[in-house]
């Protein structure tokens, strides 16, 4: 019999499955206990985004990259926390940002109180994260750093927009890199290195797990055009009318050969005209090209994957490759 999903992704290997999952309630344990404080608010604050669920993508990542050392060492739960403090604590961030009423099908923290406790409860989950990451050593703590940087100046890349002159295309594909891809990489490194994985084992699982972030995000840009409601659990569009430029808007844009989409897409699109959006944006070619993308990256990823150890966990890993491209439809 094969072993129960986990984030969605079937673990044919039993014995890899009850390590993942033990892992994760493991994780899910710590993560809630780092967040009490002796105040009630701001635990209650903190614990909102945690209660409100989550693929805990990057967890997984942490557990299955840990599988190519040890992955009983004890700093791997700890390790996967601090990755996962710090991606819930930049989702705060985002939501006054992005001024999102929803996060995860319950109010967002901006929304349920107001900006100033989304922010600073954000800027509580960072030091929760940097207080236990200061347990596992100067080299995670650099590395922890080092990918704060990026995901930070990726968000302000995608707030300025691409500079004059610059490929909109490869602006918007380093701001993926960098504001999602980098925390996924170091999920990988941070898995390895703390489980006692050989270097090139580390260097190969952060530079896959990196390439899979990227396209997990590709794949949402096109599951927000081809999809359902129902089918993506979000609303059809959103990007549209937000006037958020995603890859295959980009590359319709580019093309600038239907003056109609290109009129459409040029600016947040206006409820009457969504459906007529994502009818022209599906028939269009740059749907083709964000999908050959999406798949360049995922190959990218098992190049790598590919060259780590015959284990069940690199067998996961491919399996996850082969998710992401069929989750985008």
């Amino acid at each position: 019999m094969s072993a129960p999903p986990v984030v969605d992704l079937p673990i044919e290997d039993e014995r890899l499955a009850q390590d993942v999952a033990n892992g994760l309630a493991a994780v899910e344990k710590l993560l809630r206990s780092s967040v009490e404080s002796e105040d009630a608010f701001v635990t209650e604050a903190s614990k909102h985004l945690i209660e409100a669920g989550g693929k805990r993508f990057r967890t997984l990542m942490v557990l299955l990259a840990a599988q190519f050392g040890d992955p009983s060492a004890p700093g791997v739960v700890p390790g996967a926390v601090v990755i996962e403090l710090t991606h819930l604590g930049s989702l705060y961030h985002d939501d006054v940002m992005d001024e999102a009423p929803v996060r995860r099908g319950s109010p967002s923290a901006n929304a349920r109180w107001d900006n100033t406790v989304a922010i600073l409860t954000g800027d509580y989950l960072f030091a929760q994260a940097s207080d236990i990451l200061a347990d596992l050593g100067p080299e995670l703590i650099r590395i922890q750093a080092q990918t704060f940087s990026r995901l930070v100046q990726g968000q302000i890349r995608e707030t300025v927009g691409p500079r004059d002159g610059e490929d909109p295309i490869a602006h918007y594909l380093n701001v993926l890199a960098d504001k999602t891809g980098s925390l996924i990489a170091a999920s990988g490194r941070f898995g390895a290195l703390l489980s006692g994985a050989p270097a090139d084992v580390e260097e190969r699982l952060s530079r896959a797990c990196e390439a899979i972030g990227v396209a997990w995000q590709l794949g949402d840009d096109l599951l927000d055009v081809a999809s359902t409601d129902a089918e993506s659990g979000k609303t059809q569009g959103t990007d549209l009318r937000e006037g958020i430029k995603t890859l295959p808007v980009l590359y319709a844009l580019a093309a600038g050969d239907s003056p109609r989409l290109t009129s459409l897409l040029s600016g947040p699109v206006a409820e009457e005209d969504v459906s007529e959006a994502l009818e022209l944006l599906r028939a269009h070619p740059a749907m083709g090209r964000a999908r050959a993308e999406l798949e360049a990256w995922v190959d990218r990823a098992r190049l790598d994957i590919s060259g780590l150890p015959d284990i069940p966990a690199r067998a996961a890993f491919l399996a996850l490759c082969d998710y992401v491209v069929q989750r985008s439809g």
